[in-house]
């Protein structure tokens, strides 16, 4: 995948298709530190160890459409080409935590990319589903919760395209505010 958001987009769908009613996602850049990490927690169904184990070979899917399931082994592959590291959790009836860490400053880590569409489009897609996006960048913050957006909108849909719009500069001009580079 060629950049960070694509990555973002696989697994926060991978949430969705396991039925979570929440979904946090993190991410935290430290330069000081030399530290770019991902962290995806949601209250879905949760994985079976099995599956577990399985969850990071390329050749494995739970779906039936497809024969392989790429997001997860990839993501874990671009970490480590980094010398960063990848770690799954997950219980069934829980829910599931997914940790990437990239070397912030290593030249194989993807750049971040479109990551305000990514947010915004999944949100408008699922408007059931509270999301929480977190961005610190070093000692700075932003935080998009979708609790929030709909308090704020009194009633008006996030599906609509004007809305949705709006929500995609927000959250750029935030993270501009922070210094995030896409």
């Amino acid at each position: 995948m060629k950049d960070l958001s694509l990555h973002v987009m696989d697994i926060l769908q991978n949430s969705t298709r396991a039925k979570a009613t929440l979904i946090k996602f993190t991410i935290i850049e430290n330069e000081e530190q030399d530290i770019y990490e991902l962290i995806f927690e949601d209250n879905g169904c949760g994985m079976n160890e099995e599956t577990l184990q399985r969850v990071t070979d390329p050749f494995f899917t739970t779906r039936t459409v497809r024969k392989v399931g790429l997001g997860i082994p990839l993501l874990k592959q671009n970490c480590e080409k980094t010398g960063g590291r990848f770690s799954i959790n997950s219980q069934v009836g829980v829910g599931t935590e997914v940790h990437a860490v990239f070397s912030h400053k290593h030249i194989d880590r993807p750049a971040l990319g479109d990551i305000a569409t990514t947010i915004v489009y999944t949100a408008s897609a699922y408007p059931d589903i509270h999301f929480i996006y977190k961005h610190i960048h070093n000692d700075k913050e932003y935080v998009f919760d979708t609790q929030e957006i709909a308090e704020v909108l009194d009633g008006i849909s996030i599906q609509n395209p004007d809305i949705i719009a709006y929500l995609v500069e927000m959250v750029r001009e935030n993270l501009k505010e922070i210094n995030v580079e896409f």
